[in-house]
């Protein structure tokens, strides 16, 4: 079983390098062609830090190993939200800007209601439903890309050769970093999952109890590195935007890309109370972490220590649960 560990931390690696190369190459063929740094974040990087999720659960879609694919989706929202994001509230809670939260949060739960409702109402994610998540996700970029355009003022001579100056990387270690980065993100996925199942078949646990802790704790590393720079940086609620802005491209990109690839059905191993645990447990608790973390933010503009607290409580517990015999 050493190897198949070893495998997996390596996949683990890669992804996390990948993404970051990805990243890299994309921001910099950007900045040579002076896209505005908003709709770089908006764009680039968030979905830059979400490939190695859409990745292992594509993968694992058309591996036929569905429950990685939910439980690598659901997963890193739980985590995202109940493990990253309060670190940062518990550590340095801060003000933040509700404006700027409103679109991706209510994007975020009208795609969470039409998740959960086809979980709950079919207990399977067809091909349609896989189109119709990334029909969401299409509107919300849209929609993102025109309030940045809207919101960017033209930048003066000054600012541009001030830019031009920035760029000291070419436009061929850009593009060579932007294809090496995708191939290791698909190298990475690939060892991720093959060796997770295996994994999870020697601790004789379901497929989707590693994807909803190990595969997802992986898969979400970016967003830890944000949110741990951020914290270094005096920026906690940075990482806050882009964890809703990651737990909404996990529910729309992520699970629109594996269903519509390949459909599947809510895992049915795991039980609580003699019930589905997925119906029961993880879909429920993605609606009541979002809403620890988003309502206080929206209503006052603050993050409290205790919310993050809290939260880190519930991943804590969430955990257990998953590896409770």
């Amino acid at each position: 079983m050493i190897v198949p560990v070893l495998l997996f931390i390596l996949g683990l690696v890669l992804l996390i390098k990948g993404g970051d190369w990805f990243v890299d190459g994309a921001s910099a063929i950007a900045h040579r062609y002076h896209v505005p740094e908003l709709i770089i974040g908006a764009t680039i990087v968030s979905i830059g830090t979400t490939l190695p999720e859409v990745l292992v659960s594509a993968t694992s879609a058309v591996s036929h190993h569905g429950e990685i694919a939910y439980g690598n989706a659901i997963g890193s929202i739980i985590c995202n939200t109940a493990l990253i994001s309060a670190i940062t509230m518990a550590v340095r809670p801060g003000i933040v800007a509700a404006s700027e939260l409103i679109l991706p949060v209510i994007f975020y739960f009208l795609a969470a209601i039409f998740y959960a409702g086809n979980a709950y109402l079919t207990g399977y994610f067809s091909r349609p439903i896989g189109l119709v998540l990334l029909g969401i996700f299409l509107i919300y970029m849209i929609l993102t890309l025109r309030r940045g355009f809207a919101s960017q003022s033209a930048p003066s001579k000054e600012e541009v050769l001030e830019k031009a100056e920035e760029i000291t990387m070419s436009l061929g270690k850009a593009v060579a970093l932007l294809v090496i980065g995708a191939a290791l993100i698909a190298v990475g996925a690939n060892l991720l999952v093959n060796n997770g199942t295996k994994i999870a078949a020697w601790m004789g646990v379901p497929e989707s109890v590693i994807a909803l802790t190990f595969v997802a704790l992986g898969t979400s590393l970016p967003e830890l590195v944000t949110a741990v720079t951020s914290l270094i940086k005096g920026h906690s609620a940075l990482s806050v935007g882009n964890v809703i802005g990651a737990n909404l491209f996990n529910l729309v990109l992520v699970c629109g890309v594996s269903v519509t690839l390949s459909p599947f059905s809510i895992p049915t191993e795991k039980l609580l109370f003699g019930r589905n645990a997925s119906l029961v447990l993880d879909i429920p608790l993605t609606f009541i972490v979002m809403l620890i973390m988003t309502v206080p933010a929206l209503w006052k503009g603050k993050l409290y220590r205790l919310q993050g607290i809290s939260l880190l409580a519930i991943y804590a517990a969430f955990c257990a649960f998953q590896f409770m015999a």
